[in-house]
């Protein structure tokens, strides 16, 4: 990595996505089966807890093994994380200083000594989200899995995520000039609804039989009226993402984004029958797994969709030429 190139740099940050969106699913998975704290008195962990997991407090080999796995699994994440920061700081434009000669982008521009500034920016934010997420986890640990702070623990890595997927799509070189401005703005209101979505998606899980053992803390919420209002902003998301669908198809957005609006639409259609059955048959953990999974996937499809349409979210849109589309027949 010391002279990557933008593919290189573009496939550490699908790698990225790829290890945050894991983490959240076996994280996912410890607190769904009730698999425990890891070690109770985080951060005074003995060795055996560190090198073999937690067994106690009722805890089945098999509830030990599920939060032992996600343990591991941020070891590969920091590793990820740390080559992500490394290659964004080494980056060179093509044509710039000590370029790397890699495919140039239109998202980045040169700078001297450091990679260009917004993707240095969103490389750091993988190590140093990775920190955030290890204290507020342990904050976690010490109360018990507070649900709001859980909560607050899972909105954090969707943003994480985020992140991740805005250096991915900032590598990546559109050929397609950005969408119409109307469309762009419809699928950042769908971000916005979608992580509304995600937020109540935590506290449906905090205030039901899932949020862990039975003493552990919970929301003083309705079950059906938390659950309602997810299930509401579940069809506000449908409607914006069929509306978004349509507007690409008339406008002649591009292939690409088409293909992105045709996996929120396939993606919310799971999610939405996952979460009625789920439901309906009083919330196996197993199924709640699967729908809080495919969730993180689908925040990841919605963000692909907006930055698709923005073009990466180009900040220096200025400095290079945008290719313009031809008019179609109806337009002249």
């Amino acid at each position: 990595m010391l002279s990557p190139t933008l593919p290189q740099l573009r496939r550490l940050a699908l790698a990225g996505i790829v290890a945050d969106v894991a983490i959240m699913s076996t994280g996912a998975a410890v607190r769904l089966s009730a698999s425990g704290l890891g070690c109770p008195d985080w951060p005074r962990c003995s060795k055996a807890d560190v090198v073999g997991g937690y067994v106690g407090g009722g805890q089945t080999l098999l509830n030990t093994w599920i939060e032992f796995g996600n343990r591991l699994l941020n070891f590969p994440l920091v590793a990820i994380a740390a080559l992500i920061f490394i290659a964004a700081v080494r980056y060179r434009p093509a044509g710039a200083p000590g370029g790397s000669g890699g495919m140039a982008s239109p998202q980045t521009g040169g700078h001297r000594g450091v990679g260009p500034r917004g993707l240095v920016l969103l490389g750091a934010i993988q190590p140093l989200g990775v920190i955030a997420q290890a204290v507020v986890g342990g904050i976690v640990v010490l109360t018990k899995l507070n649900p709001a702070l859980v909560s607050v623990h899972f909105l954090l890595s969707i943003s994480i995520v985020a992140a991740a997927v805005l250096l991915y799509a900032r590598c990546t070189v559109f050929e397609e000039p950005p969408a119409r401005g109307d469309l762009r703005i419809l699928s950042a209101v769908l971000v916005a609804v979608t992580c509304a979505m995600v937020a109540a998606g935590t506290v449906v899980t905090g205030t039901g039989p899932l949020a862990g053992h039975a003493d552990t803390p919970r929301y003083h919420l309705p079950l059906a009226g938390v659950t309602q209002l997810h299930a509401d902003i579940g069809w506000l998301m449908s409607g914006l993402s069929v509306a978004l669908l349509l507007g690409i198809r008339l406008s002649h957005a591009g292939p690409r984004a088409l293909r992105a609006a045709w996996w929120v639409v396939g993606g919310l259609l799971v999610q939405g029958t996952l979460g009625y059955v789920q439901y309906f048959n009083h919330l196996p953990a197993g199924l709640v797994w699967v729908h809080v999974t495919t969730a993180v996937m689908l925040w990841v499809a919605v963000l692909w969709l907006f930055f698709t349409l923005s073009n990466g979210f180009r900040l220096d849109l200025g400095q290079v030429a945008v290719p313009q589309r031809e008019p179609e027949p109806a337009d002249r």
